[in-house]
């Protein structure tokens, strides 16, 4: 198992303090809307924070109740008024504070320590909490910094005013993105034995890949938004049944109840709009560019759609430049996905698997209900 490191310790109160000030910031920008009359738009930004909230208060909860046993009652109702109230994920970061601080300061390295070692055992406490708390920042990104990103873009699009604010809220929704999709795989990595260490340069093109194909795809729906919100729409129902349907074809077994494994599929379903994710930890390679060779035509699509359709858009300043943008980020995020995978992917040092977007939790041995859940999340 991989040691949980003083440098893992300072990047956890890093993203313990982003987690803070991206409350905050939702909370200025929407009261901000609301008091410029605006009230669509505070309800619009609310409304994501209330929903990824509530979901993933319940997967938090319902962690608690798999991972704890059956004497803890007790515990478990507390823990269950602290989601209730929205604090969930503070819950975790206090633990994952408590249980890294002692690994990554009071616990003296043994080269030969067995599993049962109270040293090991701290390690894995804090890998585990760290990876569970990665695990529901995926959820949060999906589900509210992304969609929030897209709405800050299409309101500067279709006023043209600037607020520091907007800028404000911009600028974290991709620090959100960027740390969550990281940190998952770094976390990842560290929980489980038989995966390669996720180095510096891996990391660098995992995250431009990512940010790049993330931030291309959202400026698209913008544009398509800001043509018709009505087509807008349909198009994200559209691919979100086409998520939720290959998700539940794959027959995912992440949740032990199946109201929760539902709840799990369509939110995977949502995840699946904005960026690919393999949720079996198989072989990839077609999967993953017919999808982005969709979003290539979708997006190739809306940008024709506007040259046909209203050819006086396409003289505006904003248009050109977002265009742009749209192509540009596109091109690049595919170069980096085709290069990550071909020569920074960790499992590249061990073996070569192409293009396999592969789950990080497929081996594992002895770790219980936390190996299992490991196993079946998606990458």
């Amino acid at each position: 198992m991989m040691k949980f490191t003083k440098k893992n310790f300072v990047f956890l109160v890093g993203g313990i303090i982003i987690y803070v000030v991206d409350i905050g910031v939702d909370f200025w920008v929407a009261s901000k809307y609301f008091c410029q009359g605006q009230y669509s738009w505070s309800i619009l930004i609310l409304y994501f924070r209330g929903v990824s909230s509530l979901i993933t208060q319940r997967f938090s909860y319902e962690w608690f109740k798999n991972d704890w046993e059956v004497t803890d009652i007790g515990k478990l109702k507390w823990i269950f008024l602290v989601h209730l109230f929205q604090c969930g994920l503070f819950i975790r970061y206090w633990f994952a504070l408590k249980y890294g601080f002692q690994a990554a300061f009071k616990q003296k390295s043994s080269g030969d320590a067995s599993e049962t070692d109270p040293s090991i055992l701290i390690q894995k406490q804090a890998i585990d909490a760290v990876t569970d708390i990665n695990m529901l920042r995926v959820f949060k990104t999906f589900l509210e910094t992304t969609p929030q990103l897209f709405v800050q873009i299409y309101i500067l699009m279709e006023h043209g005013k600037t607020d520091f604010c907007q800028y404000a809220a911009i600028f974290m929704s991709f620090c959100g993105i960027s740390s969550s999709v990281v940190d998952y795989q770094i976390s990842l990595r560290k929980a489980l034995p038989d995966k390669a260490e996720f180095r510096g340069p891996s990391k660098f093109m995992y995250l431009f890949y990512k940010l790049l194909a993330i931030t291309s795809w959202v400026l698209s729906i913008s544009l398509i938004t800001r043509l018709s919100v009505r087509i807008s729409v349909i198009l994200l129902i559209f691919l979100w049944i086409c998520g939720f349907t290959w998700t539940s074809k794959q027959c995912t077994t992440f949740c032990k109840s199946k109201n929760m494994e539902y709840l799990y599929r369509i939110v995977v379903g949502i995840i699946l709009i904005f960026t690919f994710f393999n949720i079996k930890g198989r072989r990839t390679k077609v999967c993953i560019s017919i999808y982005y060779a969709t979003h290539t035509v979708v997006t190739l699509g809306i940008l024709f759609v506007y040259i046909f359709w209203k050819p006086a858009i396409i003289k505006e300043i904003y248009f050109t430049i977002v265009s742009i943008l749209t192509i540009f980020s596109l091109v690049l995020g595919i170069i980096f996905l085709v290069v990550y995978y071909r020569h920074f992917h960790p499992t590249t040092y061990c073996r070569s698997q192409a293009y396999s977007d592969e789950v990080d939790g497929v081996a594992g041995r002895n770790n219980g209900v936390k190996s299992d859940r490991f196993q079946n999340f998606l990458m």
